[in-house]
């Protein structure tokens, strides 16, 4: 069987073969870029040699199993799959593959390392076999826009950032017109297995695709891949979602730079918004990483129903004290889906939502008056009122990223403190400055951590179609330990899902994982930040480490929670 290093065009000795690079990639490639190429990817043990698969006990769903085992009756209840070596080191030599694989929603890096593991095992363990790329993500699918994915194709992304090998897209595969024609794709391509590397809702996709194609008794098996720099697709069998730790290493350096500004100039507030639309886990990560004054975790408000006014009024308070020390500077993070945290204002999105699903929104204001959280929707600045009015994203949901959160916390937090200077208790000046990191941070030469993490999961999700599974996500686990004893293995997609309220209807979609405000990461900032608020205790982590000491570090919420199970 060929090594890793051979599929990667390169000696088991990791010296470089004799194939060249191509033109396109020695004109626009930078010299890290090129040393990224030569980095020889390490896989688990059980995945160099020979393994069986091991089904575990039936499964059954995060919430609503009645529910989810209605909406699929073909799939629900399948056991986790694990590989496990069977002995022998030589592989036998199989039947050919025709696989297909798709980028769908955001990017995050690593993406191209997952496609080349699925590549490399194909080539490895399926002689004769073809990947075929989706090109635009699921439209891809409908409407047969693909191309077949070779050595000289893939070479140039290897360990490379982004989604352009064949780009993403946000389309969702839903109606029996569009089942129609992914059913005719994957027929006219012969396609044994396809590949969904997404996120949450990616891979709701995914299984529903599954279960369509197993409802009919097509030889098309569905894997999914666990994708978002948010964080929030894991659980106990995936640990973590691809992107998050490169992400997260980016933007703690971009936060790093700015408080060294912030503590050289002595005068500015840096109110810097991070993504995460449904979870805080960049925000805690970010924050375990750079030691900022204020941090404010969503699910953290929304656990104990705070206002905006209880928000402020935090913000404010540490303002203060600051002030009193000499300190008229600092640095908060805000979590991009704050706004969405706050009890009062769920509410308020939640009738948004509805009236804007049937409803249209007239200049004379008569939808106002359905909403029984008018008072709020008033109070609230003008353009924060534009920004909850926008069309929403293709899940129904409040386009987040449009609203400027820390813009409107600086304004707030300005007309508190200019209440308490005219009662006395403040005579400093207070200067807001506003960020949002952003997409800054998807599209990053992915970290060795996530290299390896992605390597492992194509090479995983390749093993999974082989042996003829369906309805799985990819997942690799043990990460503490050296990734040659990282375990590999596939867990129900159904056993992630719940129901949830979308454009007025329920619809399955899979649970997404919040901070857990008991979980070992969330407990080791709370021990910390009432210190950070007082003293200047920032840390500038540097840019992402490819080489050295360093180099091979985990994320702080990975490494604690971890160290929890143990």
């Amino acid at each position: 069987m060929p090594s890793a290093a051979v599929a990667n065009g390169f000696t088991t000795a990791g010296k470089s073969s004799t194939r060249s690079t191509p033109g396109l990639l020695s004109s626009t490639c930078s010299e890290v870029q090129r040393s990224r190429l030569q980095f020889v990817l390490p896989l688990p043990s059980v995945l160099k040699n020979s393994f069986k698969i091991v089904d575990g006990s039936p499964s059954s769903s995060a919430g609503s199993p009645d529910e989810i085992a209605k909406l699929f009756p073909n799939l629900f209840g399948q056991p986790p799959a694990m590989l496990v070596p069977c002995g022998s080191t030589e592989a036998s030599p199989d039947r050919s593959l025709r696989i297909g694989v798709l980028l769908s929603g955001g990017q995050a890096p690593g993406g191209h390392n997952v496609i080349s593991g699925i590549f490399d095992y194909l080539q490895a363990r399926t002689r004769g076999s073809k990947l075929y790329g989706f090109r635009g993500g699921p439209a891809g699918i409908m409407k047969c826009k693909y191309v077949e994915l070779t050595t000289d194709v893939i070479y140039p992304y290897r360990n490379q950032g982004g989604f352009d090998m064949i780009c993403s897209g946000r389309d969702k595969i839903e109606t029996p017109k569009q089942f129609k024609q992914a059913e005719e794709t994957v027929l006219k391509l012969d396609l044994d297995g396809l590949v969904f590397i997404g996120g949450d809702d990616s891979n709701t996709n995914a299984c529903l695709l599954a279960e369509n194609f197993r409802g009919k008794n097509m030889k098309t098996r569905v894997i999914g891949c666990p994708k978002t720099i948010d964080g929030d697709l894991k659980c106990k069998e995936v640990p973590i979602s691809f992107g998050f730790d490169t992400a997260c290493k980016i933007y703690a350096e971009v936060i790093g730079n700015v408080m060294t500004d912030c503590r050289s100039t002595g005068k500015y507030y840096h109110f810097i918004r991070l993504m995460g639309r449904a979870a805080s886990h960049i925000t805690l990560e970010c924050a375990l990483k750079t030691h900022p004054n204020i941090t404010i975790i969503g699910e953290e408000v929304a656990a104990n129903n705070y206002t905006l006014k209880n928000v402020t009024d935090y913000i404010t308070d540490i303002i203060c004290k600051r002030a009193k020390l000499g300190y008229n500077y600092g640095v908060v993070l805000i979590p991009e889906g704050l706004i969405d945290f706050i009890p009062e204002v769920q509410q308020l999105i939640a009738e948004l939502n509805e009236i804007l699903a049937h409803d249209v929104i007239d200049e004379a204001g008569l939808w106002k008056k359905k909403l029984q959280s008018q008072h709020l929707f008033d109070f609230l600045p003008q353009a924060i009122q534009k920004q909850l009015l926008l069309e929403r994203d293709p899940h129904g949901n409040v386009q987040v990223a449009k609203i400027e959160t820390e813009r409107m916390l600086i304004e707030m937090v300005e007309n508190e403190l200019e209440k308490r200077r005219q009662e006395g208790l403040y005579n400093k000046q207070f200067k807001g400055q506003s960020h949002f990191f952003g997409y800054e941070g998807r599209c990053g030469l992915p970290s060795n951590f996530d290299a390896n993490y992605c390597y492992a999961l194509g090479f995983g999700a390749g093993a999974l179609l082989h042996s003829g599974k369906t309805g799985l996500i990819s997942s690799v686990s043990n990460l503490g330990a050296p990734v040659e004893e990282w375990t590999v293995g596939g867990t129900a997609l159904t056993s992630l899902m719940d129901v949830e309220r979308r454009h007025g209807e329920f619809k399955p979609v899979i649970k997404k994982a919040m901070v857990e405000l008991d979980g070992a990461p969330f407990k080791k900032f709370a021990s910390m930040r009432d210190e950070w608020a007082i003293k200047n205790q920032f840390i500038n982590p540097g840019p992402v480490q490819f080489v050295g000491p360093r180099a091979n570090d985990i994320s702080h919420t990975l490494m604690l929670e971890l160290g929890a199970q143990t």
